[in-house]
């Protein structure tokens, strides 16, 4: 009987879609786990393809593609090195499940299918495969192990059919997207499986951006006796081995490898850096281009890009109109300055003049009102739109989720953009990152040390700045009061009736509601953004536009 198992986790970004490249780093994750001895190297859930496939699973021609790589690989392994475990959509049939594949002695040892299919959230499982019966573990050089896929360990029936059919240690690989707080979460849960199956855990995750989704590592393994063993690294790829010996009839893992947890902030943080490094570069773009108001949004926002691409792909550019404060001037030269990152000044007057010219015939004497605002803000978007046409930088769009959730932003104005770093991120959640970021240097970050965010631009009232004194609680509730109703009414669902039940003032509440309720239709021509609360708008938040249920209100 064999004594002695060497998993190695290999923490890998893949590129969806690209299936080559996808097996190429597979492979060098396998001749480095060779090089470091170990049996059978783990990779994520679709890592061949990439994940969430969505409807490219339809593609016959992609499914041959991620068969070939699959097969090329299996070949790779008759040199006797690792074994590999990775994951394809595999089609039997008329059949397409998504799968593990166990490769070993030069073929396809084994395939596991994910039973659980998940249907929620950000989750189409069913829309494009079939569940796989009830999984038996794999014998693998000696060893019996209970090979999941990601959803299936959520659940406890697939690790105790495992268990009870003669499985050894339980392996999940995944494809879990990132939520703040999630990583509690996932090793609380697993904790629990351990408990239940008296089974050893490994949870290998995939890392990396893939369109508003963050997958962010950190996998992990439970010894039997619930204690953390493993634990890789947050937000980047990373790699290690993991030894399981016989004890007494179980296996227990005799290393001993944990990566340092981060706080709230710079788990935030990374996690809008990683989805905005691989939006740009999966994508091709050479740099982005972002407008610098010399609010805390843009602060942020330029921040988080310098941290990300470099100060040398980042390009901002501050926009004046005639209401723009000279403090907000000052404020935006000296965070670009901060930052490194070229820095231009195009004043607007001159155009809104002319829009203002061109459109009177029109208008006739009806007085000025947010139509002129919108103006000056599209006035921007056009302008910043044609930077990013002639120098093929991306433009990144900087609001944040109070903004989009009660539409208090303007369509083809600051909404124009291919990437919105803080779709997701609350604006009392901005200013907390704004604090974190001045204090501390994130890891990976490319930006400079110490602050680079102007006190006054985190201390002074919010505003647009599209007609004269304006501040956003002209027009918004404060944001510590919007935030939490928000959250109610966006993360849980919550009924009027249950949030004033919390002590918030019903007209409020009823107006939040309004204003939520009939941006719809803005929020979905919004661009991309990272998400980072459990309830993101996008795949997570799907609501009609048109939409007559008012039963909320009471």
């Amino acid at each position: 009987m064999a004594e002695r198992l060497r998993l190695a986790l290999a923490q890998l970004d893949p590129h969806l879609g690209a299936i080559t490249a996808n097996g190429d780093k597979i492979l060098a994750a396998r001749a480095r786990a060779a090089a470091e001895g170990a049996d059978l190297v783990l990779t994520p859930e679709l890592s061949i393809a990439g994940y969430p496939p969505d409807d490219l699973v339809l593609k016959p021609a992609f499914l041959d593609a991620c068969r070939e790589a699959v097969e090329r690989l299996a070949a790779v392994t008759a040199d006797g090195g690792p074994g590999l475990v990775v994951g394809a959509p595999w089609r039997e049939g008329e059949r397409l499940y998504n799968a593990a594949l166990v490769l070993e002695g030069g073929r396809i040892l084994a395939m596991r299918a994910k039973h659980e299919l998940p249907n929620y959230g950000v989750f189409d499982d069913k829309r494009h495969f079939v569940p796989g019966p009830a999984p038996g573990p794999v014998a693998f050089r000696g060893f019996r192990l209970g090979l999941m896929i990601c959803e299936d360990w959520w659940l406890p029936d697939v690790c105790e059919t495992l268990c009870e059919s003669g499985a050894e240690l339980l392996v999940s690989i995944n494809a879990s997207p990132y939520e703040a707080g999630k990583q509690d979460r996932r090793l609380s849960l697993a904790v629990g499986r351990v408990v239940e199956n008296g089974l050893g855990f490994v949870f290998l995750n995939q890392v990396g951006g893939q369109d508003e989704l963050v997958f962010d590592g950190a996998s992990f393994v439970l010894d039997p006796d619930r204690s953390l063993r493993v634990r890789l690294r947050a937000l980047e790829e990373d790699f290690a081995i993991a030894e399981w010996r016989r004890e007494e009839d179980r296996l227990v893992c005799t290393t001993s490898h944990v990566a340092p947890e981060e706080g709230r902030e710079e788990s935030i943080w990374r996690a809008m850096m990683l989805g905005l490094a691989d939006y740009v570069a999966k994508n091709g773009f050479p740099g982005v281009v972002l407008g610098l108001s010399g609010g805390i949004d843009s602060a942020v926002t330029a921040a988080v890009a310098v941290d990300a691409l470099g100060a040398e792909r980042v390009r901002a550019v501050m926009l004046p109109s005639p209401y723009t404060s000279r403090e907000s001037l000052e404020d935006a030269e000296a965070c670009a300055r901060a930052l490194g990152v070229r820095y231009d000044v195009i004043p607007i007057a001159e155009a809104m003049d002319t829009f203002h010219r061109i459109l009177a015939p029109v208008f006739g004497n009806r007085p000025p009102d947010i139509t002129e605002e919108n103006i000056q803000s599209r006035t921007r978007g056009l302008i910043l739109m044609a930077l990013s046409n002639k120098f093929g930088d991306m433009l990144l769009t900087t609001g944040n989720k109070s903004e989009m959730s009660v539409g208090y932003a303007t369509l083809y104005g600051d909404m124009c953009g291919g990437f919105s770093v803080l779709k997701d991120v609350y604006k009392t959640t901005v200013f907390a990152l704004a604090r974190f970021r001045n204090r501390s240097l994130p890891r990976g970050a490319k930006g400079p040390e110490g602050p680079v965010i102007p006190e006054r631009v985190i201390v002074k009232p919010p505003s647009a700045e599209l007609k004269p004194n304006q501040t956003d609680q002209d027009t918004l509730p404060p944001y510590d009061q919007l935030d939490a109703i928000l959250e109610g009414l966006v993360e849980g669902e919550q009924s009027v009736d249950a949030l004033v039940a919390r002590g918030h003032d019903r007209a409020t509440v009823l107006r939040v509601w309004r204003m939520l309720d009939r941006a719809e239709y803005k929020r979905r021509q919004a661009p991309p953004g990272v998400k980072i609360t459990p309830r993101a708008f996008g795949r997570d938040r799907r609501y009609p536009i048109t939409n007559g249920f008012t039963a909320l209100v009471r």
